[in-house]
Parts: C-alpha cells; structure tokens; sequence
C-alpha cells in the first residue's frame, strides 16, 4: 500500500541518498557521534562531523566505514536508521522500503552480506546490493547495454574502482584500498615529516581540496595554503605555508597507485574491447578524481582521451536511480 524505493551510496567519506522520483535528497558524511556512557546517538552526518577531534572524554566520533566496507556494525545500523528516517522511510507494518546499496566491486562475500544485514536492521524490507563502478557508469550516463565497451574509474572515499563494462556487466574490474582517505593521511604524514606539525584529518582534507595536484608541475595558479597545527617539537601552535607542488610530493604514491591500477585493467581487456576504449577514452567519476591534473595524469599514462563526468561526487547515487527503475 505505502512504499519508498531508494538508492544509497553508502561511501566511506560520505552518504548520498536518491529517492526514487526526486532524485538526491540526501548528502552528509558519514559520520556518527556517540555518547560511550549511555550509548546514544548524539549527532550523524555533517553535525557529527564538526565534533571530529574535538569531542570530550564522554563523547566519541566515529567513522564506521573504513575502505569502503563496515568496520563498526552497530554503528553503521544506527547511521542508515537515521539517513532512511530522514529520507522518509518509516517503520510502519504496511510501509515498504526497497533498497539499492552500492558497495566496492572488491569486496568479499561477508562484507557484502553485512550491507544488506546493516540495510535490513535499519528497516528496509526488499535489499539489492550493486557494485560501485556498475553504478558509476550509469550515473555518468554511459550507455553499457550494448556490445561496445566503456571504462570507468571511480576513486572515492576508501577505495578506487577501475572497470570495463560491455553488456550491462562488468568485464574486468580492478578494486584498490586507496581513496581520499588515504590521500589525507598522506598529507599528514608529509607535514610531520618535513615540518614536524601535526595536523588533524579535517585540516589534511581542506589541504587537499585548496591546493592538491596530481601532476609534478602542480596547479598554474601556484596555489598556496596556511596550515595550522601543532608543533611537535614545542608542543605549541604554529602555522606554516604549504603549495600544491609540495602537495603533488605528499600524494604521488597513492596516484601512482591508482594510475598502476588503470594500466593492469587495460592489460587483461579483450582486445576487441580496447579498440572501444581507444575511440571512447576513459571517464572519471568521484570525488578523488576532483583532485586538480588527474584526469591529465592518466592522460599521459596511458595515452588515452580521459572526461570527468558532469556531477562526479553524484554519480554512484544517480546510478543507483536508474537501477531503481528497472530493478524492483
């Protein structure tokens, strides 16, 4: 009688939530604040993640999803409790919730099992769990129902999908445990080792965002950033100045990482499939590929044409919008 079809994009950074016939009603992190004495959920999303590294004794912030897959059950179960509230699905014994998560294509047979489990406790009553860069290219408005094939590589929060996609499947697919997480905590450890600052995660992503770069040349406005944090040796505050050259230094590893990635999936494509490849190029879609010059590094890397798509951040929940309509 009464139902609410929606798709999640249930990311290690953040959650986006599409409701089927309004599009995206929801995008805050996920993050989840938690009173250790009573057990409560004291703040999620955006709320919560104000309070990261600065709560009292009482008061923890958690990040429940750590690459891309749960690492805090309980917590995850109240966070989508929260967001399907929110998105207006309601516990009611004629209400129906069907559900379409999107989870890495890498993950294992338990971790998946645990999403729908996670997704079933908060009140869903219908789950169907689809892989991250399937959703990716339908949410980038790639056509992947014919026999042409199409690339993807999807860096998001925890992990970086790279995928070929012909006949509504996936064909090859190459799934890294490296993501906008892992590019922060490199910038951390970058500006302790050469300055000895310490700085916070939140600090780390806003370095990120201001002036990081994916080329050795850095970005064409030398872009530059004051980073506040404390003084390992002193023990006091202090503030530095940090450009995206020093920046491309701090991420290097992690892009090469995923440009490695990229080229292993290029490798083991048929060949009928690369010569598609080499007409259409690659598309780019999540928040990591914001970063400034990726898409040119992959460019050079491979000598392929590589697009960002229109809305990156969306394009997992979008994708999982078109999955709605033809799934359930």
């Amino acid at each position: 009688m009464f139902g609410i079809d929606l798709g999640i994009d249930l990311g290690t950074a953040s959650v986006l939530v599409f409701v089927k016939g309004k599009g995206i009603v929801l995008h805050e992190p996920s993050v989840v604040a938690i009173d250790k004495n009573t057990n409560k959920r004291i703040a999620v999303g955006e709320d919560a993640r104000m309070m990261l590294g600065r709560t009292p004794g009482n008061i923890i912030a958690v990040r429940p999803m750590r690459d891309g897959v749960i690492a805090d059950y309980q917590t995850t179960e109240l966070m989508l409790k929260y967001f399907l509230e929110k998105a207006g699905a309601r516990r009611w014994p004629l209400f129906k919730t069907r559900v379409v998560v999107c989870i890495p294509s890498g993950v294992t047979e338990v971790e998946e099992r645990a999403v729908k489990q996670a997704a079933y406790q908060a009140g869903a009553k219908q789950v169907k769990v689809i892989e991250e860069p399937y959703a990716a290219a339908l949410g980038a408005g790639l056509d992947i129902s014919g026999p042409t094939s199409n690339m993807i590589v999807d860096i998001g929060g925890g992990t970086s999908d790279v995928a070929v996609l012909s006949l509504e499947g996936i064909v090859t697919k190459r799934s890294l445990r490296v993501g906008g997480d892992k590019f922060d905590e490199a910038i951390i450890r970058h500006i302790r080792r050469e300055y000895n600052l310490m700085i916070g995660e939140r600090t780390a992503e806003e370095v990120k965002i201001a002036v990081g770069s994916a080329i050795p040349e850095g970005r064409p406005d030398h872009a530059e950033i004051d980073v506040r944090g404390r003084d390992l040796v002193t023990g006091l505050p202090k503030t530095i100045n940090v450009n995206s050259r020093e920046c491309y230094l701090a991420l290097e590893e992690n892009v090469e990482a995923i440009v490695g990635a990229v080229k292993e999936v290029l490798e083991r494509t048929p060949p009928e499939l690369s010569a598609d490849i080499l007409n259409k190029g690659i598309v780019m879609t999540g928040g990591g590929s914001l970063i400034y010059g990726f898409d040119t590094r992959i460019s050079r890397e491979t000598g392929l044409p590589v697009t960002l798509a229109d809305d990156p951040i969306s394009c997992v929940a979008l994708g999982t919008g078109k999955v709605l309509e033809h799934s359930f």
